[in-house]
């Protein structure tokens, strides 16, 4: 069992060097090939599908079995929500940089396969108690991107989690929701249904959970 630990920890620790790899090479395309040397705040690393990133840097620095169990919880309820919900509107992952866009689509098929990964090791929490933590760390997250575009916001586009006031909702559906109800309703729904849709995931993966206790 303690080896199983150390080897998941491992495998999801080297997916997160990967993605900072990868993002630091995505960040640097994007500032001297396409922008010229202007850094461009809107692709800022702190959306939903980057955070997947930060949680699996953190794995060998983290002990407790609590911590890394709702680590393990988040990936693959909200990280691997993220990247099944980018591939309902794939507009965003386009680039005039083609390596920059199979950058996109491979960055967003890891994280299905981590997301997978992390639901299948047995040591995520299962339970209601389990997904309510995970909110708990969605939220802190969305307060972060709040205040992240609330200060940058001088300094050039930025737009994290996509719920920045100083925009318009642009993600399909909530864009229309935005439209008719105003931005702040738009904003609201938008992050219910990341809710909605992680909650779907964690009973899918509750329901796993019993089957294989069963057999």
């Amino acid at each position: 069992m303690k080896k199983h630990s150390i080897e998941y920890k491992k495998v999801l620790f080297y997916c997160g060097i990967l993605m900072f790899l990868s993002e630091s090479w995505k960040q640097y395309c994007l500032t001297y090939l396409v922008n010229k040397g202007i850094y461009d705040w809107w692709y800022f690393p702190f959306q939903l599908c980057s955070i997947p990133m930060y949680v699996c840097l953190l794995f060998p620095f983290i002990s407790s079995k609590g911590s890394c169990s709702l680590m393990l919880t988040f990936l693959m309820d909200f990280g691997l929500l993220g990247g099944i919900f980018t591939f309902f509107d794939t507009t965003g992952m386009y680039y005039s940089y083609l390596p920059l866009t199979i950058h996109s689509f491979a960055w967003h098929i890891l994280l299905i396969l981590m997301g997978i990964y992390a639901g299948c090791t047995g040591k995520a929490d299962y339970s209601k108690k389990g997904y309510a933590k995970a909110v708990c760390g969605f939220l802190v997250c969305c307060l972060f991107a709040t205040l992240f575009n609330l200060f940058f916001y001088p300094y050039g586009r930025i737009n994290m989690f996509y719920i920045s006031p100083y925009y318009q909702m642009g993600q399909l559906v909530f864009r229309d929701i935005a439209r008719i109800l105003g931005n702040g309703i738009g904003i609201a729904s938008y992050i219910l249904a990341i809710l909605t849709g992680a909650g779907l995931l964690h009973l899918i993966w509750n329901y796993c959970s019993h089957l294989r206790c069963s057999q």
